[in-house]
């Protein structure tokens, strides 16, 4: 079993990641990974681009820390975090989150509870450079944290 996580500044392959995530890992029949990208819109502005900072050591155990509850939550063989940070251009890739396990709906929902938590608790300040030149920080949106809370209550529920 593989478990680990990236913050860095250079690209990563996709390919490659997939590779690693399934090498010598027989039982990984259900393989689920996410890519995010830099888009050229966001809350109706025109996007050319954003720089995302973090604080290195913090960010890293937030990320080990969400890892580590989906680990908890469902039966996982492998899973990999990368999430870039410096400056990104239109199109760059930002973060990756790759799953494994031996069911597909454990892959589906660890790789989406992974995604719903990078974007509400994970430590990383988003700026984005509009087309016109000026630079507007990202605000969390209400609905990243809808969708995190959701986990919050299959837990409650499921223990009650």
């Amino acid at each position: 079993m593989t478990f680990s996580i990236c913050v860095q500044q250079n690209d990563f392959d996709v390919g490659q990641e997939y590779s690693a995530l399934i090498a010598g890992n027989a039982a990984a029949g259900a393989v689920v990974f996410f890519v995010g990208r830099v888009r050229d819109f966001n809350d109706g502005r025109l996007v050319a681009g954003l720089s995302l900072e973090h604080y290195p050591g913090m960010t890293e155990k937030i990320l080990e820390q969400i890892l580590a509850e989906a680990k908890l939550r469902w039966d996982l063989v492998s899973a990999r975090i990368i999430h870039r940070v410096g400056e990104l251009r239109l199109g760059d890739q930002i973060v990756f989150v790759g799953v494994t396990s031996a069911h597909r709906e454990h892959a589906f929902q660890a790789a989406e509870f992974l995604m719903d938590f990078l974007k509400t608790r994970a430590p990383f300040w988003k700026k984005e450079i509009t087309q016109e030149g000026k630079n507007v920080w990202v605000e969390a949106k209400n609905k990243d944290g809808e969708a995190a809370e959701r986990w919050d209550s299959d837990r409650n529920s499921a223990s009650s």
